[in-house]
C-alpha cells in the first residue's frame, strides 16, 4: 500500500500512557498547523487512516473527533472529513472580512442575526462619539468561510453614516464605499475571552471555551468615528500577522 507522504513522520507508540487516538490527534494537528494541508483539502478517510497507520477504526474516528472539536477539520456526513479554513489577518491594513477571506480563496457569507436602528448605549455613544438622541444602525452576524462559522460579529454605526442597515448584504464596507462613505482608517483592540452561554452556543463552542475578542473603531476620512465592530473569533481559525522593522 503506497504511503500517504504526509503520514510518513507519524509514528505511534501503544507502550506511551498517552492513548494512540490522542497521540495521532496531536501529530496530525501538527501537520495542519505547519500548512502541510490546505484548506478544504479531504483527509483520507478513518478506513484508510486505519489500514495505513495499522491501527483500529476506532482509534482513528476517536482522533478524528478530537480535531473536529479543536476546530481543525470539519466532517460532513456523507462528503467526508476537510481541513478547516484558517483565517490569517495582517493587522497593518484595513480591509473587510469579505475582501480578505476572497483575496484568499475561500467564500465568504454571513448568517444575519439582526440588522436594526435604535439607540447606543452609553459605551457606544462614547465611542462614537455621538449626541444626545443620536441613532444607531446594528448588525449583528456570524462569519463564515466556505459555511464554517469563523466568529460572531456584532457592529453599529451612527444613522447618519448608515441609515438602512438591511442595505447591508455581504460586505459592510462595500456598502459604505457605494453609498460615499468609506472607512480610513481604524484602531483594532485584540484580547483574549472565555465564551459566555450565548456566544458558546452560536458559535459551537463549549462555554468557557478561549476566543479572540477584537475589537475595532472605524474612522471616516474625516476623523469622525463612524463603526464599532466586535467580534469574537474561534482561535482554531485565526491568525493575526504584523510585520515589525527594527529601528536603525
Amino acid at each position: 500500500m503506497r504511503v500517504e507522504p504526509r503520514f510518513a513522520g507519524i509514528v505511534l507508540d501503544a507502550d506511551q500512557a498517552t492513548p494512540l487516538y490522542r497521540q495521532l490527534a496531536q501529530q496530525l494537528g501538527d501537520t495542519i498547523n505547519a500548512g502541510r494541508w490546505q484548506a478544504g483539502e479531504a483527509l483520507p478517510s478513518e478506513r484508510t487512516l486505519a489500514d495505513t497507520l495499522r491501527i483500529s477504526r476506532i482509534t482513528a474516528r476517536k482522533a478524528l473527533e478530537r480535531l473536529a472539536e479543536q476546530g481543525l477539520i470539519r466532517r460532513t456526513h456523507g462528503s467526508g472529513t476537510f481541513i478547516a479554513p484558517r483565517f490569517n489577518e495582517p493587522l497593518t491594513r484595513l480591509s473587510s472580512f469579505t475582501e480578505l477571506l476572497t483575496e484568499r480563496g475561500f467564500t465568504p457569507s454571513s448568517r444575519w442575526l439582526s440588522r436594526r436602528t435604535g439607540m447606543p448605549t452609553s459605551e457606544e455613544a462614547f465611542r462614537l462619539a455621538l449626541r444626545n438622541e443620536a441613532r444607531i444602525s446594528r448588525l449583528k452576524r456570524l462569519r463564515l468561510a466556505d459555511d464554517v462559522v469563523m466568529a460572531v460579529e456584532e457592529s453599529c454605526l451612527p444613522a447618519s453614516v448608515l441609515a438602512e442597515p438591511e442595505a447591508v448584504e455581504t460586505s459592510l464596507y462595500k456598502t459604505l464605499e457605494a453609498q460615499g462613505t468609506p472607512m480610513a482608517r481604524a484602531l483594532q483592540h485584540i484580547t483574549a475571552v472565555n465564551a459566555d452561554a450565548d456566544i458558546a452556543k452560536l458559535i459551537s463552542v463549549p462555554r468557557g471555551e478561549a476566543l479572540l475578542k477584537v475589537t475595532r473603531l472605524g474612522y471616516l476620512a474625516d476623523g469622525s468615528p463612524a463603526e464599532l465592530t466586535v467580534s469574537y473569533c474561534r482561535t482554531h481559525y485565526y491568525d493575526f500577522m504584523v510585520e515589525l522593522h527594527r529601528s536603525r
